[in-house]
This record gives structure tokens, sequence and C-alpha cells, in this order.
């Protein structure tokens, strides 16, 4: 018997209505049964997505069934909610064929796609994240989804700077099977740091990491589930439960003499200005960084570097081809993300290829620069789509480097920013590269890497292909970025 031919009916706990239960290949039917005592027969269904469906576990001492899923967020709500039906199954079907439904569900939803089920989680708390409601998020929104998907947390709240650097760099690896961080950006940046510190840093890395969107900055949450959920923490827990591991590029930083990683950003000039010298308004929000933008236009201090990039590729439009070609390979082939795996590559992290005195086929901009952004991941916030065509494994870096120019004209190059449209602006120079350095000409200045302030000194970026890992539903960035006709 198929799961699509069994019908399960309960009596709810709550309200004493029948449900009929039904999952098909297209969705998980519930059939409300809400006639009153004596009353004419009256019903509503609806449908859940597989993808928001969290669990299906029956007690066969009881014959108590419980259907645990998301259900999507509202207009006027911040998040998605979640709905648990608990209720006893009627009539005279056999706790083995109630049973064997309910493990098929499971089985339908979690390894048929590759996804382990009921995960051992480690969770990062930052209490003080989101202005101060990071450990409200947690309580009320994220841990409720967790636990009523079987998850098994570990939960640390975070007390200092490095606190989680320090744990996961002594992590038992085999004790986790995904690490979620309920903060920003940051403690993603200092979990990532702290399992390359690991004894063992290329099984530490194998780890998915995820966020929950809690911080000032939340870009990865932004681009693992797009623009439309990366602030709902309730989808972002449904990310931890139901995502597969996506492998990522990761960046070496080296500064005298000392070596780190990132994820996601590194800036320069007016876009490290406007991130670290607003770090006094996080209480604003979004808001602080366009604050910081318009303040930087208004003081327009050049950043005083030399930039030299191992550049792959400077045609936009091929760049944007290429993106667009990746996606629709993702989508057609229907793989999400990589299956998930217990076996985990061990070794070294990987040498640095690049010297700091290799000088061959780099390419070297002296001219006055306003600001350099590099990175990966397209969002670095809800209103800027710095790197529309960034892939997440293409072994390059993406670079945005602006040229010294008039207000108006970064008025304008700033103009659509949300939506990747500033990639076109002709003065925007915009590259892919393996490598880049930057050699400072004045002690003065900003250095902005995932958010964090870091010394104005010499530094080298290197990409390390494929080495990070995070969860990903869809195994790409979640952004709407397609090929045009460059702006004249």
């Amino acid at each position: 018997m198929s799961l699509s031919d069994t019908r399960v009916v309960v009596r709810l706990d709550s309200s004493h209505h029948n449900l009929t239960l039904h999952y098909t290949e297209k969705a998980f039917y519930i059939l409300h049964d809400l006639r009153k005592a004596g009353g004419p027969r009256h019903t509503r269904t609806h449908d859940v997505l597989h993808h928001n469906l969290l669990r299906v576990a029956f007690d066969g001492a009881t014959r108590s069934l419980t259907v645990s899923y998301i259900k999507p967020k509202k207009k006027n709500k911040p998040h998605a909610s979640l709905v648990v039906l608990t209720g006893v199954v009627q009539g005279n079907v056999s706790n083995e064929v109630v049973s064997t439904w309910a493990e098929g569900v499971m089985k339908s939803l979690y390894e048929d796609h590759g996804v382990l089920r009921c995960r051992r989680l480690l969770v990062f708390v930052n209490p003080h994240g989101g202005v101060g409601k990071g450990e409200k998020i947690f309580e009320k929104v994220v841990e409720p989804v967790l636990l009523a998907a079987g998850c098994d947390l570990t939960v640390v709240r975070t007390t200092h700077h490095g606190h989680a650097f320090d744990y996961v760099k002594d992590l038992e690896l085999d004790k986790v099977d995904a690490i979620a961080t309920v903060s920003g950006d940051g403690l993603i940046h200092e979990v990532l740091n702290g399992l390359a510190q690991h004894a063992d840093p290329m099984s530490a890395l194998r780890i998915p990491v995820a966020p929950i969107p809690a911080g000032s900055g939340n870009g990865l949450a932004l681009n693992l589930i797009g623009i439309k959920h990366g602030f709902d923490s309730a989808s972002a827990a449904l990310n931890i439960v139901k995502g597969r591991p996506m492998k990522t590029d990761l960046f070496s930083i080296t500064q005298g003499g000392k070596r780190s990683f990132s994820f996601m950003s590194q800036s320069l000039g007016l876009m490290a200005d406007l991130d670290l010298d607003t770090e006094h308004l996080r209480w604003m929000g979004d808001t602080r960084f366009i604050y910081g933008m318009l303040r930087g236009i208004v003081t327009f201090n050049p950043a005083p570097i030399q930039l030299s990039i191992k550049v792959t590729e400077d045609n936009k439009d091929v760049m944007a081809e290429t993106l667009f070609t990746r996606v629709q390979e993702k989508l057609s082939s229907g793989k999400e993300a990589a299956e998930e795996s217990s076996v985990r590559e061990s070794g070294a992290l990987p040498t640095l290829k690049y010297l700091p005195d290799d000088n061959e086929d780099w390419t070297v901009i002296e001219d006055p620069i306003l600001f350099v952004y590099a990175g990966q991941g397209p969002y670095v916030g809800r209103d800027y789509m710095a790197f529309p065509v960034s892939l997440p494994d293409d072994g390059m870096i993406d670079i945005a480097v602006m040229p010294l120019t008039s207000r108006g004209e970064i008025v304008s190059a700033i103009s659509g920013a949300e939506t990747g449209e500033n990639f076109w602006f002709p003065k925007l120079q915009y590259y892919k590269a393996q490598a880049y350095r930057v050699k400072p000409l004045s002690t003065k200045g900003n250095l902005s890497i995932d958010g964090e302030r870091f010394p104005f000194e010499e530094f080298q970026v290197e990409v390390h292909p494929r080495l990070g890992t995070f969860l990903s539903c869809y195994g790409r960035y979640v952004a709407d970025f397609s090929p045009r006709t460059a702006k004249k």
C-alpha cells in the first residue's frame, strides 16, 4: 500500500474535532471536520507543502499522533508560525498501519531528499543580538521549531567575544551534525575561524553552519533563504531542519604573519567607513547603513590604498550569463544541495598559493579609489545586493571597485542597489579574482572583514574553493538577478 492510499483520522485533543490526514506526492492535506453535534457537515481543508512539514510522530501505546509544520507568515507578522496538532487515531486502523504510514512520511520528507532527520544541533545564542532580542527570538520562535522537528539541542549562550571560537576549536566533531547561530554575521565569522583552528580543521569545516537572523547584519541569512524570508527566524529554523550541506568558498586573510578566514565580505574606503563608523548606531538596525552611506557621500574620503588583483574575469556580461546558466542548471537538475554524508575528509588546511612578493599576472590599480568591496553572496544587507553575480563555489571572489568620482555619480551608482542594478553602473569596476592584496598608503583608514574591524594594514586575500559548508534548501544563493544590457 502506498502512502497516498492511506488516510488517517485523528480526534484533536484541543478542540475534539476530527482531522483526516492524507499525504500525497503534491502536499500533505489536512481536512478539518468542524460539524457540531446533530448539525450539518462542515469541513475545511488546507494543504501543507512538503517543505514546511516538520514531523509526523505516532505513539502506539496511546495511539497518539502528532503533526508539526510551519505555517507561512502573514503580511503583518514578522515570522512564520509553528503549528502542532495532536490527537488520538480513530477507527479500527491498526497501530502497524499508522506507524508504517508515519515512518513512510518522514522518510519521504528527509532520507529521500538526502536530509538527516532529527539533527544534533549545537546552537550559539548571542543574548545581545538584534538590539538585545536574540534570546527572545530563540526562546519564542526558533527553539519550538527545532524541538518540534525532533532535533537534539545543545544550547550555548555566548557571554563574551571569542566564546564561540574557543568552544568550537575543541569541539567533539562526532557529537554534532550542524551548528546554528542566533545572532548576526559576526558570530558566523567567529564560528568558522574557530573550526579552522580545530585539530582536524578539514573535518571541522565540513560541519554545516546556518544562521538565525538576530543581528544588525544578516547577509548570510538573506543569501541562503532569500530576501522575502531572510529576516524570518522561523523560516531560518526550517532551513536548519530541512537544509542540505552546500559547499562554499572561503577566503584566507593573511596580515602581519597571521591567517584568518572570511566567508562574506571585505571592505575599504566608503563601505568600511559606513559599517565601522556607525557601530554605535546598531540600535537603528538596517537604517544605520543608509545613514552611513549618506554621511560618507558628504565627507567623501577616498581609500588611501594600492590594490592588486589576480583577475580571472572582468566582463560583466560574461559574469551575468555564467550566473544565469549555473542557476538554470541547478533548477533543471532538481538537486537542491549535496547529499548529507557522515564521512568527513580530514587533514590540514589548504596551503597558501600566492606569495606576497608574487607579482606575475597581477593587475595593479593605483588610481584614486572611493571604495573596494570584495566577497561572495549577493546580499550584504536588505537594501544592498553588492555581489549580484556571486556563486557559492566558483572558486573566485567578487571585487567591486569604485574610482573616485563626483558625489552625483555616486548617488547614481547606488541607485537600484537593492536589486543589483548598481552592478551595471559604467564606472563601477567589477572583477572575478583568485586573490587580491591591498597596500595602505596612509596609517588612517578602516578595514572591515565580515563586519568586524581589522587593522588598517597591508593584507592579502586568497580563495579556497569549497572549503566551507552551510545549510541550504536550494543549493544556491536565493537572489533574482538576470543578464541584461549594461546601462549606458
